[in-house]
């Protein structure tokens, strides 16, 4: 899982689809400064001009633009979902939050945020770290009994990037199961040597007489 690197930068690829929506995900952000012509930004007031002191959720990819710089148009506030209560919560007994609901892309978005250096920065990132490492052994658990129970309800609990592993957990059991009743081991003809016999086939049988 590339949530976020050992010095704390977002790992981004712009072929990465999950990347690519979990910077949509919403930060909220108080204005700096008045912006002329982004009024609609605002869907609470009819201003043409964006003034100082305007509080809106931007999405991340806007946001990281308008944080840049000395003269920070923005300044920037934690997400709910990692504030200090949803932090609690989770080092308490992580098993029993619904990842999926706080943001289907909590790990991926966290270490965004963490390359914002905001004040919590820290304590951000060692309840990633730490909430991932609670829930690994349940998911992987659950992913090698899932030919055996149903599991929908702790599937939906999970972020996109542990839905993932969950589904690796399942691919690997499946093959070692193949492998153990040697289904893994039984030969067949390539489909390149079938075709050849097939074309060798219809040669011999229009041959003339």
């Amino acid at each position: 899982m590339a949530a976020f690197s050992t010095a704390g930068e977002s790992v981004n690829s712009y072929f990465n689809i999950d990347d690519i929506l979990a910077s949509q995900e919403k930060i909220p952000c108080s204005f700096n400064v008045d912006v002329a012509a982004m009024g609609y930004l605002d869907q609470s007031t009819t201003n043409v001009d964006i003034s100082v002191g305007t509080k809106l959720e931007l999405p991340f990819w806007l946001a990281r633009y308008l944080y840049r710089g000395t003269r920070s148009i923005v300044s920037l506030e934690t997400p709910k979902s990692y504030r200090e209560g949803y932090r609690h919560i989770l080092k308490a007994d992580p098993n029993v939050v619904d990842l999926h609901r706080l943001g289907p892309f909590f790990y991926l978005f966290g270490g965004k945020l963490i390359s914002f250096q905001l004040p919590d920065a820290d304590d951000i990132a060692s309840i990633l770290l730490k909430t991932f490492q609670g829930r690994f052994r349940r998911i992987m658990d659950g992913s090698q009994n899932a030919l055996h129970t149903d599991l929908t309800g702790q599937v939906s609990m999970l972020d996109e990037q542990e839905r993932q592993l969950f589904a690796a957990g399942q691919q690997g059991l499946h093959d070692f199961q193949k492998w153990e009743n040697r289904e893994s081991e039984k030969l067949s003809t390539s489909v390149m040597i079938a075709n050849h016999r097939k074309r060798k086939r219809i040669g011999v049988s229009t041959q003339p007489s």
